[in-house]
């Protein structure tokens, strides 16, 4: 295995692992590094793939300059490498939303967390980035998701996975491949806060959508999130 690295938007990076025995197609892991004045990384990744990510990471920065890491929701993909990453890189702070650094992140992690209120923003010098409490979607109660708002990039975590290899980038539909895997593993709880919630995010109409599991979609992601959002509606437990 390795960790490819391709700039999606201007000074933002997927780091992508496919690991091929996940699965009958295998599976893509992304996480994303926002190089700023002070530079962000989204999801931590599975320990197990920790030094490959690390070496990508070095490709584009010097560990001693990141200086935030986040994440949507406590899972081992999303979390898994919280301590490694704040033992290689150390001027990194957590953050997550204040539910989140409450039930988990305050115990789990190494060092302090930043509690981040919905709709904060940080500015990183150079890139913003608004933290968007999203609970249960894609899942957990202390889910939540961040939009890069100079590059209209929503970082969309589990939203619109697909299984398999992935390239980069896409400009094709992501809706239904989307739909297609959630009937098959209905990992995303169809709560009253889902359709609510994607129309939430399409109102910030994203140009870019970097998905954790897939290609990062180029495009109209507001369409997108409106087409995932009639999937949901009415949809309860």
């Amino acid at each position: 295995m390795r960790t490819t690295v391709a700039e999606i938007a201007p000074s933002i990076y997927r780091l992508s692992t496919f690991v091929p025995n996940v699965g009958p197609t295998g599976f893509t892991f992304n996480q994303f590094l926002i190089d700023a004045d002070e530079p962000l990384l989204f999801h931590y990744g599975q320990r197990s793939l920790f030094p490959l990510i690390v070496e990508a990471v070095k490709t584009v920065i010097p560990l001693s300059k990141l200086r935030w890491t986040t994440c949507s929701h406590v899972e081992g993909d999303e979390s898994g490498a919280l301590n490694q990453w704040l033992a290689a890189a150390p001027n990194a702070q957590p953050a997550h939303g204040q539910l989140g650094c409450n039930i988990w992140l305050a115990d789990m992690a190494d060092r302090p967390p930043r509690a981040l209120q919905d709709n904060e923003v940080l500015d990183l010098g150079g890139k913003r980035v608004r933290w968007l409490d999203t609970p249960h979607v894609p899942h957990n109660w202390d889910a939540g998701l961040i939009y890069e708002e100079t590059t209209g990039t929503l970082f969309s975590s589990d939203l619109f996975t697909q299984t398999g290899p992935a390239d980069p980038t896409t400009e094709s539909d992501i809706v239904a491949p989307a739909i297609a895997v959630a009937e098959r593993l209905p990992f995303m709880p169809p709560t009253p806060m889902a359709e609510p919630t994607l129309r939430r995010l399409a109102a910030l109409k994203p140009t870019t959508i970097a998905l954790m599991h897939g290609p990062t979609f180029k495009g109209d992601g507001a369409a997108a999130l409106e087409g995932l959002a009639e999937h949901y509606k009415g949809q309860r437990l």
